[in-house]
């Protein structure tokens, strides 16, 4: 079971390291953290521990650092934004592929799933690059939809990074370029892209990604 808190402390050098410390001097494992400053005295830090006996006592605890202003129970992010879709690419395209994931995962969302849409759009080969391969260090990605008419070169290098150290599915439009010939599944319509998307992930959805070997 995945616990989760926020705490408010003190705005200085060594106090992540140190609530870290804390956690695994407990035999506590974090999961997930972020770190976000509040003001240039304040910092936030955001914690998912994991198989706490008493998650209790663990804040109880923390609260008694000397650094630390406040410690607040927090539901985990995978309850409030749930699985990912990212859609890197053209606007035109992008705006019609979350069309298509936004209201496939309203239909979802309503029967008790947890899935979140987010876009980039953006062009050129280096920008795409550089945004792909950031897709690995983002919590909670289920999908990567590629919408553009034209993706190739290094994108593809992102791309096997990707599928190398993540089981991240990848769907791409039929565009031209080398990108189509690297995803796990290829979506003439946009619209129907992001549906497909939002199916890969959902389990109220009845759909297999790795048995669909054709262009849609």
């Amino acid at each position: 079971m995945t616990n989760a808190m926020n705490i408010k402390a003190i705005e200085k050098p060594g106090v992540l390291s140190k609530l870290t410390s804390f956690i695994a001097k407990r035999n506590v494992n974090i999961v997930y953290t972020q770190v976000y400053r509040e003001s240039s005295e304040y910092a936030s830090t955001y914690i998912e521990v994991e198989d706490v006996d008493d998650f209790d006592l663990l804040v109880k605890d923390i609260e008694c650092i000397d650094e630390v202003l406040s410690v607040k129970k927090s539901p985990s992010m995978d309850k409030i934004w749930g699985k990912r879709i990212i859609i890197i690419g053209g606007g035109a395209q992008i705006s019609q592929v979350a069309l298509g994931a936004i209201t496939e995962a309203d239909r979802h969302n309503i029967r008790g799933e947890r899935i979140s849409v987010d876009t980039l759009p953006i062009v050129g080969e280096k920008k795409l690059t550089e945004a792909v391969r950031a897709v690995l260090s983002l919590p909670r990605v289920g999908v990567l939809v590629l919408a553009g008419s034209l993706m190739g070169g290094t994108i593809v290098d992102s791309i096997k990074e990707i599928k190398q150290h993540s089981d991240i599915k990848i769907i791409s439009l039929n565009m031209v370029g080398s990108v189509r010939n690297y995803a796990d599944l290829v979506v003439t319509d946009p619209v129907q892209a992001g549906v497909m998307a939002v199916m890969t992930v959902a389990n109220t959805a009845k759909f297999d990604i790795d048995r669909v070997d054709e262009v849609l």
